[in-house]
Protein backbone atom coordinates (compact mmCIF):
# COMPACT_ATOMS: atom_id res chain seq x y z
CA UNK A 1 0.00 0.00 0.00
CA UNK A 2 1.04 3.30 -0.99
CA UNK A 3 2.18 6.02 1.49
CA UNK A 4 0.76 9.37 1.24
CA UNK A 5 2.86 12.55 0.14
CA UNK A 6 1.51 15.88 0.25
CA UNK A 7 3.28 18.38 -2.17
CA UNK A 8 3.17 21.89 -2.17
CA UNK A 9 4.97 24.82 -4.87
CA UNK A 10 6.51 27.53 -4.44
CA UNK A 11 4.54 29.78 -6.43
CA UNK A 12 3.09 32.72 -4.89
CA UNK A 13 0.80 36.06 -5.91
CA UNK A 14 -0.43 37.25 -3.34
CA UNK A 15 -0.05 37.29 0.39
CA UNK A 16 -2.53 34.49 1.23
CA UNK A 17 -0.66 32.11 -1.00
CA UNK A 18 2.75 32.99 0.40
CA UNK A 19 5.13 30.71 1.10
CA UNK A 20 4.38 30.81 5.20
CA UNK A 21 0.88 30.97 4.34
CA UNK A 22 0.74 27.84 2.10
CA UNK A 23 2.88 25.81 4.62
CA UNK A 24 0.42 26.48 7.52
CA UNK A 25 -1.73 24.66 4.95
CA UNK A 26 -0.07 21.94 3.90
CA UNK A 27 1.00 21.39 7.99
CA UNK A 28 -2.57 20.85 8.39
CA UNK A 29 -3.32 18.68 4.88
CA UNK A 30 -0.68 15.92 6.21
CA UNK A 31 -2.49 16.32 9.41
CA UNK A 32 0.39 16.92 11.54
CA UNK A 33 -1.78 17.99 14.37
CA UNK A 34 -2.56 14.41 14.94
CA UNK A 35 0.95 12.98 16.01
CA UNK A 36 1.26 16.00 19.17
CA UNK A 37 -0.06 15.77 22.32
CA UNK A 38 -0.43 18.72 25.02
CA UNK A 39 2.92 19.71 27.12
CA UNK A 40 4.80 17.03 24.35
CA UNK A 41 8.60 18.43 24.50
CA UNK A 42 8.50 18.26 20.24
CA UNK A 43 11.95 18.25 18.76
CA UNK A 44 12.11 20.33 15.88
CA UNK A 45 15.16 18.51 14.23
CA UNK A 46 16.84 20.33 11.07
CA UNK A 47 20.18 22.00 10.10
CA UNK A 48 21.14 25.61 11.22
CA UNK A 49 23.74 25.42 8.38
CA UNK A 50 27.66 25.46 8.75
CA UNK A 51 28.89 29.29 8.51
CA UNK A 52 29.28 30.43 4.48
CA UNK A 53 26.59 28.16 3.36
CA UNK A 54 23.01 29.62 2.88
CA UNK A 55 21.06 26.89 1.26
CA UNK A 56 19.16 25.58 4.45
CA UNK A 57 15.79 26.43 5.36
CA UNK A 58 15.00 29.99 5.73
CA UNK A 59 14.89 30.86 9.40
CA UNK A 60 11.21 32.27 8.50
CA UNK A 61 9.62 29.05 7.44
CA UNK A 62 11.04 27.02 10.42
CA UNK A 63 9.06 29.73 12.14
CA UNK A 64 5.85 29.02 10.93
CA UNK A 65 5.97 25.20 11.13
CA UNK A 66 7.04 26.29 15.40
CA UNK A 67 4.09 28.39 15.35
CA UNK A 68 2.03 25.98 14.05
CA UNK A 69 2.70 23.12 16.32
CA UNK A 70 2.04 25.50 19.34
CA UNK A 71 -1.59 25.36 18.89
CA UNK A 72 -1.26 21.66 19.89
CA UNK A 73 0.47 23.18 23.09
CA UNK A 74 3.71 21.72 22.87
CA UNK A 75 7.10 22.60 23.90
CA UNK A 76 8.80 22.96 20.58
CA UNK A 77 12.48 23.42 20.44
CA UNK A 78 14.58 23.32 17.75
CA UNK A 79 17.80 20.95 17.37
CA UNK A 80 20.41 19.19 15.82
CA UNK A 81 23.57 17.35 16.81
CA UNK A 82 27.48 18.23 16.60
CA UNK A 83 29.29 17.38 13.64
CA UNK A 84 32.26 15.26 13.42
CA UNK A 85 34.41 16.85 10.77
CA UNK A 86 36.06 20.13 12.21
CA UNK A 87 34.03 22.80 11.81
CA UNK A 88 31.13 25.44 12.37
CA UNK A 89 29.31 23.28 14.27
CA UNK A 90 31.51 20.80 16.17
CA UNK A 91 30.74 21.48 19.70
CA UNK A 92 27.75 22.56 20.98
CA UNK A 93 29.15 26.24 21.98
CA UNK A 94 30.20 27.31 18.36
CA UNK A 95 27.24 25.19 17.54
CA UNK A 96 25.03 27.72 19.03
CA UNK A 97 26.81 30.46 17.50
CA UNK A 98 26.61 29.30 14.09
CA UNK A 99 22.66 28.84 14.32
CA UNK A 100 22.49 32.53 16.02
CA UNK A 101 24.68 34.04 13.46
CA UNK A 102 22.69 32.20 10.37
CA UNK A 103 19.41 33.89 11.85
CA UNK A 104 17.94 31.12 14.01
CA UNK A 105 17.39 32.88 17.39
CA UNK A 106 14.30 32.71 19.97
CA UNK A 107 13.02 36.31 18.35
CA UNK A 108 13.12 34.62 14.77
CA UNK A 109 11.81 31.36 15.33
CA UNK A 110 9.85 31.51 18.76
CA UNK A 111 11.93 28.24 20.24
CA UNK A 112 14.61 27.30 21.99
CA UNK A 113 17.83 26.00 20.39
CA UNK A 114 18.92 22.42 22.62
CA UNK A 115 21.85 20.53 20.30
CA UNK A 116 20.38 17.01 21.21
CA UNK A 117 24.18 15.43 21.83
CA UNK A 118 25.78 17.99 24.73
CA UNK A 119 28.55 20.00 24.77
CA UNK A 120 31.06 17.57 23.45
CA UNK A 121 28.62 15.14 22.08
CA UNK A 122 28.42 13.06 25.10
CA UNK A 123 24.60 12.58 25.57
CA UNK A 124 23.81 9.71 23.61
CA UNK A 125 21.26 6.40 24.20
CA UNK A 126 22.52 3.40 22.79
CA UNK A 127 18.97 2.28 21.21
CA UNK A 128 18.23 -1.50 20.28
CA UNK A 129 17.91 -1.95 16.75
CA UNK A 130 19.23 -5.33 15.75
CA UNK A 131 19.90 -4.83 12.03
CA UNK A 132 22.11 -6.07 10.30
CA UNK A 133 25.40 -3.97 10.62
CA UNK A 134 24.71 -2.86 14.29
CA UNK A 135 22.92 -4.42 17.39
CA UNK A 136 22.20 -0.80 18.79
CA UNK A 137 22.82 3.36 17.69
CA UNK A 138 23.78 6.19 19.21
CA UNK A 139 21.10 8.18 19.56
CA UNK A 140 21.51 11.86 21.20
CA UNK A 141 20.03 11.98 24.08
CA UNK A 142 17.68 14.82 23.89
CA UNK A 143 15.93 13.55 20.54
CA UNK A 144 15.57 10.21 21.88
CA UNK A 145 13.53 11.54 25.16
CA UNK A 146 11.77 13.95 23.22
CA UNK A 147 8.21 13.33 22.94
CA UNK A 148 7.43 14.06 19.29
CA UNK A 149 9.58 15.36 16.33
CA UNK A 150 9.11 17.37 13.24
CA UNK A 151 11.68 16.51 11.37
CA UNK A 152 12.54 19.54 8.48
CA UNK A 153 15.01 18.30 6.42
CA UNK A 154 16.78 20.27 3.08
CA UNK A 155 16.68 18.07 -0.27
CA UNK A 156 19.63 18.10 -2.00
CA UNK A 157 23.09 16.60 -2.73
CA UNK A 158 26.01 14.56 -0.86
CA UNK A 159 29.00 13.63 -1.43
CA UNK A 160 28.87 10.03 0.28
CA UNK A 161 25.33 9.32 -0.05
CA UNK A 162 24.22 10.84 -3.39
CA UNK A 163 21.71 13.05 -1.77
CA UNK A 164 20.52 14.11 1.58
CA UNK A 165 16.74 14.20 2.72
CA UNK A 166 14.53 12.87 5.99
CA UNK A 167 16.34 9.54 6.16
CA UNK A 168 20.20 11.36 6.26
CA UNK A 169 18.61 14.15 8.86
CA UNK A 170 17.74 10.88 10.99
CA UNK A 171 20.78 9.16 10.35
CA UNK A 172 23.47 11.38 10.51
CA UNK A 173 21.13 14.76 12.26
CA UNK A 174 20.52 12.61 15.68
CA UNK A 175 23.13 10.32 16.35
CA UNK A 176 26.24 11.18 18.46
CA UNK A 177 29.39 11.99 17.02
CA UNK A 178 30.41 8.63 17.99
CA UNK A 179 27.42 7.52 15.72
CA UNK A 180 28.28 9.28 13.09
CA UNK A 181 31.93 7.58 12.87
CA UNK A 182 30.26 4.29 13.25
CA UNK A 183 27.96 5.09 10.28
CA UNK A 184 31.11 6.62 8.24
CA UNK A 185 33.20 3.23 9.05
CA UNK A 186 34.59 0.78 11.08
CA UNK A 187 38.18 1.39 10.76
CA UNK A 188 40.21 1.86 13.80
CA UNK A 189 41.31 5.65 14.85
CA UNK A 190 45.15 6.63 13.67
CA UNK A 191 47.02 9.50 15.45
CA UNK A 192 48.20 12.41 13.48
CA UNK A 193 51.33 14.83 14.41
CA UNK A 194 48.58 16.83 16.64
CA UNK A 195 48.95 14.89 19.94
CA UNK A 196 49.63 16.34 22.70
CA UNK A 197 49.05 13.56 25.12
CA UNK A 198 46.84 14.80 27.32
CA UNK A 199 44.97 11.68 28.19
CA UNK A 200 41.54 12.97 27.71
CA UNK A 201 40.78 9.98 24.92
CA UNK A 202 42.18 7.37 27.83
CA UNK A 203 39.52 8.56 29.92
CA UNK A 204 36.72 8.43 27.63
CA UNK A 205 37.80 4.80 25.78
CA UNK A 206 34.64 2.38 26.65
CA UNK A 207 37.43 -0.93 26.26
CA UNK A 208 40.49 0.71 27.74
CA UNK A 209 42.30 0.43 24.18
CA UNK A 210 44.40 3.71 25.05
CA UNK A 211 47.86 3.95 26.51
CA UNK A 212 50.07 7.41 26.66
CA UNK A 213 53.24 6.60 26.22
CA UNK A 214 56.25 8.85 26.08
CA UNK A 215 53.67 12.06 25.72
CA UNK A 216 51.41 10.29 22.67
CA UNK A 217 48.25 8.00 22.88
CA UNK A 218 49.07 4.38 21.75
CA UNK A 219 46.50 2.76 19.97
CA UNK A 220 45.56 -1.19 21.05
CA UNK A 221 43.45 -2.14 17.50
CA UNK A 222 43.08 -5.91 19.06
CA UNK A 223 41.10 -4.25 21.84
CA UNK A 224 39.31 -0.98 19.95
CA UNK A 225 36.00 -1.77 19.00
CA UNK A 226 35.85 1.34 16.41
CA UNK A 227 33.57 2.86 18.36
CA UNK A 228 34.48 6.65 17.39
CA UNK A 229 34.36 8.10 20.94
CA UNK A 230 38.24 9.03 20.89
CA UNK A 231 37.39 10.93 17.37
CA UNK A 232 35.56 12.74 19.39
CA UNK A 233 36.69 14.09 22.80
CA UNK A 234 40.66 14.75 21.03
CA UNK A 235 40.57 18.66 21.34
CA UNK A 236 43.55 18.80 19.31
CA UNK A 237 41.84 16.91 16.39
CA UNK A 238 44.26 14.38 16.80
CA UNK A 239 43.04 11.38 16.00
CA UNK A 240 42.17 10.92 12.31
CA UNK A 241 38.39 9.81 11.21
CA UNK A 242 38.12 7.15 8.32
CA UNK A 243 35.85 8.26 6.02
CA UNK A 244 36.57 5.77 3.26
CA UNK A 245 34.17 2.62 3.36
CA UNK A 246 32.16 0.63 0.52
CA UNK A 247 29.59 3.08 -0.45
CA UNK A 248 25.72 0.99 -0.34
CA UNK A 249 27.29 -0.59 3.36
CA UNK A 250 27.72 3.42 4.28
CA UNK A 251 23.79 3.64 3.16
CA UNK A 252 22.95 0.66 4.60
CA UNK A 253 24.31 2.21 8.25
CA UNK A 254 22.58 5.42 7.76
CA UNK A 255 19.42 3.70 7.17
CA UNK A 256 19.90 1.27 10.24
CA UNK A 257 20.56 4.68 12.19
CA UNK A 258 17.63 6.09 11.06
CA UNK A 259 15.75 3.68 11.90
CA UNK A 260 17.30 3.48 15.29
CA UNK A 261 16.59 7.62 15.71
CA UNK A 262 12.45 6.90 15.41
CA UNK A 263 12.23 3.54 17.05
CA UNK A 264 10.88 4.96 19.92
CA UNK A 265 8.39 7.41 18.93
CA UNK A 266 7.75 5.97 14.99
CA UNK A 267 4.27 7.02 15.37
CA UNK A 268 5.11 10.35 16.47
CA UNK A 269 6.94 11.53 13.74
CA UNK A 270 6.16 14.11 10.46
CA UNK A 271 8.59 14.85 7.82
CA UNK A 272 8.81 18.36 5.70
CA UNK A 273 11.25 18.33 2.65
CA UNK A 274 11.78 21.58 1.18
CA UNK A 275 13.32 20.91 -2.29
CA UNK A 276 14.80 24.45 -3.08
CA UNK A 277 18.45 25.60 -3.41
CA UNK A 278 19.21 21.62 -4.96
CA UNK A 279 23.35 22.10 -4.70
CA UNK A 280 25.11 19.36 -5.74
CA UNK A 281 26.62 19.10 -2.35
CA UNK A 282 25.30 19.40 1.43
CA UNK A 283 24.97 22.26 3.67
CA UNK A 284 27.36 21.42 5.85
CA UNK A 285 30.45 22.47 3.33
CA UNK A 286 31.23 26.39 4.35
CA UNK A 287 29.40 26.90 0.58
CA UNK A 288 26.85 26.26 -1.75
CA UNK A 289 27.35 26.16 -5.18
CA UNK A 290 24.46 26.98 -7.96
CA UNK A 291 21.52 25.05 -7.39
CA UNK A 292 21.26 21.49 -10.05
CA UNK A 293 17.12 22.19 -10.78
CA UNK A 294 14.72 25.60 -10.45
CA UNK A 295 12.95 25.59 -6.66
CA UNK A 296 10.40 22.98 -6.98
CA UNK A 297 8.27 22.85 -3.62
CA UNK A 298 7.91 21.41 -0.21
CA UNK A 299 6.59 17.58 0.51
CA UNK A 300 4.65 16.51 3.91
CA UNK A 301 4.71 12.74 5.16
CA UNK A 302 4.51 9.98 7.54
CA UNK A 303 6.95 8.07 5.56
CA UNK A 304 10.59 9.28 5.44
CA UNK A 305 11.21 6.85 2.84
CA UNK A 306 8.23 7.34 0.45
CA UNK A 307 9.07 11.86 1.17
CA UNK A 308 13.10 11.21 -0.12
CA UNK A 309 11.34 9.17 -2.70
CA UNK A 310 9.33 11.58 -4.07
CA UNK A 311 12.18 14.29 -3.79
CA UNK A 312 13.99 12.46 -5.88
CA UNK A 313 11.63 11.79 -8.37
CA UNK A 314 10.68 15.49 -8.69
CA UNK A 315 14.24 16.59 -9.21
CA UNK A 316 14.95 14.06 -11.46
CA UNK A 317 11.81 14.76 -13.10
CA UNK A 318 12.99 18.58 -13.97
CA UNK A 319 15.09 20.08 -15.92
CA UNK A 320 18.67 20.81 -15.73
CA UNK A 321 19.64 24.54 -14.73
CA UNK A 322 22.21 25.56 -17.46
CA UNK A 323 24.22 27.68 -15.23
CA UNK A 324 24.71 24.82 -12.75
CA UNK A 325 27.71 21.92 -12.18
CA UNK A 326 25.35 19.60 -14.86
CA UNK A 327 25.13 22.12 -17.12
CA UNK A 328 27.41 20.16 -20.04
CA UNK A 329 27.60 16.85 -18.61
CA UNK A 330 24.13 15.77 -18.26
CA UNK A 331 21.91 12.89 -20.39
CA UNK A 332 17.88 13.10 -20.30
CA UNK A 333 16.47 10.49 -18.10
CA UNK A 334 19.09 10.08 -15.87
CA UNK A 335 19.65 10.29 -11.63
CA UNK A 336 20.88 13.87 -11.64
CA UNK A 337 22.66 13.06 -8.23
CA UNK A 338 24.59 10.11 -9.50
CA UNK A 339 25.53 12.12 -12.73
CA UNK A 340 27.84 14.59 -10.07
CA UNK A 341 27.99 11.40 -7.79
CA UNK A 342 28.87 8.64 -10.01
CA UNK A 343 30.52 6.76 -7.12
CA UNK A 344 27.55 6.22 -5.34
CA UNK A 345 23.82 5.15 -6.33
CA UNK A 346 22.15 7.08 -4.11
CA UNK A 347 18.68 5.41 -4.20
CA UNK A 348 19.84 2.08 -2.70
CA UNK A 349 19.44 3.70 0.80
CA UNK A 350 15.71 3.83 -0.09
CA UNK A 351 15.43 0.39 -1.10
CA UNK A 352 17.31 -1.05 1.97
CA UNK A 353 14.86 1.45 3.89
CA UNK A 354 12.15 0.02 2.59
CA UNK A 355 13.45 -3.55 3.59
CA UNK A 356 14.20 -2.94 7.22
CA UNK A 357 10.72 -1.22 7.71
CA UNK A 358 11.52 2.37 7.64
CA UNK A 359 9.26 3.10 5.30
CA UNK A 360 7.77 2.72 1.81
CA UNK A 361 8.97 3.43 -1.91
CA UNK A 362 5.71 3.38 -2.68
CA UNK A 363 4.03 6.55 -2.82
CA UNK A 364 0.11 8.78 -3.61
CA UNK A 365 1.90 12.18 -4.48
CA UNK A 366 -1.29 14.54 -3.22
CA UNK A 367 -0.71 18.57 -4.72
CA UNK A 368 -2.32 21.05 -2.54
Amino acid sequence: MSSKVYFMNLKSESRQSSLPAKLKTLYDRVGAKQILSKQDQTAIKLHFGEKGNLAYIHPVLVRTIVDKTKESGVLPFLTDTNTLYTGSRTNSVVHLQTALENGFSFATVGAPIIIADGLYSKNSVDVPVNLQHFKTAKIAGDIYYSNSMVVLSHFKGHGLAGFGGAIKNLAMGCSSAAGKQQQHSVSKPKLNDKCVGCGICVNHCPVNAITIESQQARFNHDTCIGCGECTTVCPFRAIQVNWETDSNSFLERMAEYAYGATLNKSSKVVYFNFINNVSPLCDCLSWNDIPIVADIGILASFDPVAIDQASLDLVNSEPVNPHSKLANNFKAGEDKFNTIHQHVNGSYILEYSEQIGLGNRQYELIQI
